[in-house]
C-alpha cells in the first residue's frame, strides 16, 4: 500500500500540554490554550494528528507504562471535551542506561531518531515528505529534518530557549509559530495555497 496521507506530528509537553518537569500523574496534565481548537481544525480537514513523545519517566523509574496510558487517557479527555481527537499517539519510554533494565536501551524510537514517525508511516500510510512536526525542542526540528518532514518551532514549553540557541545547534526551523493553535493555522494556510 502507498503512503499517500499527510499528517501532523506533535510533541506532547510543552506544545499540546502544559510544560512541567515530569507529568506524572493525569491531573497534572493540562492542555496549552488553543490545542482542542488546533486539533479539531486538523479533525474537520481530514489531516492526521499524530502524537510523538519521547517518555522517560518509565525509564527511569518515576511511573509505570500503565501510570503512562492513563496520563494519555487523560490527554485523549481532555481533547475529546474540546471536540478534538489525535489519530495515533506514539510513546518511546527508552533511555539507555535507565534506572529500569528493560527500558535501558538507546533504541530507534527517542527521538530525535525516527522510529516513531516510521512506525506511524506504516501503520497509518502517512507520507513523510509532505508532513509537519510541531514541536518545542531541538529533538523535535532534528527528528523533523531526518525524516523529511516541514519543522515547525512553537515558542510555549522550551521553545524561546530552542529558538535563542537555534544558530550553535545548526537547527533548520522551517517556520515559528507562537503556540500549537498558530502552528496549525500557518500549516492549514500554507496548504490551501
Amino acid at each position: 500500500m502507498g503512503h499517500s496521507r499527510r499528517a501532523v506530528f506533535f510533541d506532547r509537553d510543552g506544545v499540546l500540554s502544559v510544560e512541567r518537569s515530569y507529568v506524572l500523574r493525569p491531573e497534572d496534565l493540562e492542555l496549552v490554550p488553543g490545542a482542542g481548537r488546533a486539533l479539531r481544525a486538523l479533525n474537520n480537514r481530514g489531516i492526521e494528528g499524530v502524537l510523538v513523545s519521547n517518555q522517560s519517566a518509565v525509564a527511569r523509574g518515576f511511573m509505570t507504562e500503565e501510570e503512562l496510558a492513563a496520563v494519555h487517557r487523560h490527554l485523549e479527555d481532555l481533547l475529546e471535551a474540546e471536540g478534538a481527537s489525535l489519530d495515533a499517539a506514539y510513546y518511546c519510554p527508552n533511555l539507555l542506561g535507565a534506572a529500569v533494565e528493560r527500558f535501558g536501551r538507546d533504541d530507534s524510537c527517542r527521538k530525535p531518531r525516527t522510529g516513531m514517525l516510521e512506525q506511524a508511516a506504516r501503520d497509518l500510510g502517512i507520507d513523510l515528505a509532505v508532513s509537519y512536526m510541531i514541536g518545542d525542542q531541538a529533538t523535535d526540528i532534528e527528528l523533523a529534518k531526518r525524516a523529511g518532514l516541514t519543522a515547525v518551532l512553537v515558542l510555549t514549553g522550551k521553545g524561546r530557549e530552542t529558538l535563542a540557541t537555534q544558530d550553535e545547534r545548526g537547527l533548520a526551523i522551517d517556520h515559528v509559530a507562537v503556540d500549537v493553535e498558530a502552528a496549525v493555522s500557518w500549516i492549514l494556510e500554507y496548504l490551501e495555497k
